[in-house]
């Protein structure tokens, strides 16, 4: 379904500049969104969307320009005024409080704290008519902890729409999701049009921007470079849009196994496993990573990945980190950049002599890393936390790949790359995913952990699913389709069998 033209404008930005220092976030940008319609905005790491958007909620105030929502304009700076204008976004990370029920989590900060009691029969039937109407059943007295990451996502959507929101802001929304859950989203995307929502929906996935969005938005470097509809639009078109150039489209470039003998193994069963640490998030796994090949595991969120990797972590210390968790497990905030990419290897004798360190040879090492990875806005003093979190990967991901010159050593011999890709944009993933393979066939073992089953279809020539803690055995590539990964991320008995 694609919007008509004489549909009216709910959201209108005009002129909208922002910026942080000599940095032009964004640069005089006029967009609107019309009744009714899915506008896709794209753009790479540092182009301006989240600037744009913070600005949109009142988290930034821009140097100019103005917003204006169904004909009135906007209040700058003021989150419970875009709140009040019925401004609604679904994160990519959901902020849902575990141990509470659906309902709970569905009214929190819609009451006062000085009322004496909750309307909760009212909130409610209320609750229930809002997910009747846009086709999102759930049953709200269920515990968050009890749900799985597709219904969690319907429960944030709900929160947004309990409150009024006209206009819905979807970040990443399938990041998360099983193909499954993915296509029933977009089903569900054309019913909320047809009930009158208007959608802004914000994705790194170019097939799924065009499949479901009237309209497409790309920002580059802070300018508006594409305001277009999606008809007759490519995937191509649009990543040249995004970065400046052609790309090519991602391949698969199979591996081939350079030994017998393994790298690594690990058997776990919680009956016989002697590390009680992760027992009550893993329940079965056994799995064998060989040089020379990736093993891709394939999975939603929360089913025993992190579990997994931490365990790989705390077993084979020679292992090459790249954490899920790039802002509370990999790196520290407030140390500047060079003393982050350094972190790790401080032990080594090139960088530390006595317990003191070397710093010219861990900055040389950091200058490196800041440029063979392209990590933007980094000088090597820095601090981490000032990077936005694309670049964070790539400073991780530079960290873990490149051995420093000075060692004159070759690169790791196992990779653990949990969710390397995750927020990186299209130019930055194909590096990514080139790094990994130029690090297979230099003779590296590669667990690759992602939700992203693109990612894991091309990349890996095992893959294995994870569910509720359980590991399927790990099959060459060839053996699996979509539909059959799909199916046993869902949990589905006897498929990878």
């Amino acid at each position: 379904m694609r919007a008509s033209a004489d549909k009216p404008i709910v959201l209108s930005l005009e002129g909208i500049t922002k910026r942080f220092g000599t940095l032009t976030a964004n640069d005089n940008i006029s967009l609107g969104l019309a009744q009714g319609e899915i506008l896709g905005l794209l753009g790479e790491n540092g182009a301006g969307k989240s600037t744009l958007m913070s600005i949109l909620f009142g988290h930034y105030t821009a140097d100019s320009g103005q917003i204006n929502v169904h004909g009135e304009a906007l209040a700058a700076g003021d989150p419970a005024a875009a709140l009040a204008a019925g401004i609604g976004m679904v994160h990519q990370h959901f902020a849902l409080a575990d141990n509470l029920t659906v309902l709970d989590n569905i009214l929190l900060g819609t009451e006062s704290l000085w009322r004496l009691s909750s309307q909760r029969s009212a909130a409610r039937t209320k609750a229930r008519g809002v997910a009747e109407r846009f086709g999102l059943s759930i049953d709200t007295e269920r515990k968050v902890s009890e749900l799985t990451v597709g219904e969690r996502q319907r429960v944030e959507i709900i929160k947004a729409l309990y409150r009024g929101a006209r206009i819905l802001i979807l970040d990443e929304p399938t990041s998360v999701l099983t193909p499954q859950e993915s296509e029933h989203l977009f089903e569900a995307l054309q019913h909320w049009v047809r009930e009158g929502l208007s959608i802004i929906f914000i994705s790194h996935k170019l097939g799924e921007v065009l499949r479901v969005c009237d309209r497409v938005a790309v920002l580059r470097h802070g300018k508006l470079i594409a305001n277009q509809s999606t008809e007759g639009v490519t995937q191509g078109q649009l990543a040249q849009w995004m970065v400046g150039h052609e790309l090519a489209p991602p391949m698969r470039r199979p591996g081939k196994r350079q030994a017998d003998a393994p790298v690594c193994e690990i058997r776990f069963d919680p009956a016989v496993d002697p590390h009680p640490e992760s027992r009550d998030r893993l329940h079965h796994v056994n799995l064998s990573l060989y040089p020379g090949e990736i093993v891709a595991i394939a999975g939603v969120s929360g089913n025993g990945q992190t579990a997994l990797c931490d365990l790989m972590f705390k077993r084979f210390a020679h292992a090459a980190r790249i954490p899920e968790d790039r802002q509370s497990v990999g790196l520290i905030g407030d140390l500047p950049v060079w003393e982050n990419i350094a972190a790790e290897r401080l032990r080594t004798p090139v960088f530390s002599r006595l317990g003191w360190v070397r710093q010219a040879a861990a900055q040389a090492y950091a200058t490196e890393v800041i440029a063979g990875f392209d990590v933007r806005g980094a000088t090597l003093q820095t601090p981490a936390r000032n990077l936005s979190g694309g670049n964070m990967q790539k400073l991780i991901l530079g960290r873990a790949l490149k051995a420093p010159a000075a060692t004159q050593t070759a690169g790791p011999v196992l990779i653990v790359a949990q969710q390397p890709t995750w927020g990186l944009d299209i130019g930055a993933v194909a590096f990514v995913h080139d790094q990994l393979i130029e690090a297979r066939d230099a003779g590296a073992a590669v667990l690759l952990v992602s939700d992203d089953l693109d990612e894991v279809m091309t990349l890996g020539d095992r893959i294995a699913v994870m569910h509720s803690g359980v590991l399927t055995k790990a099959l060459p590539a060839s053996e699996w389709s979509r539909e059959t990964i799909g199916l046993a991320m869902a949990g589905v008995q006897g498929v990878a069998e």
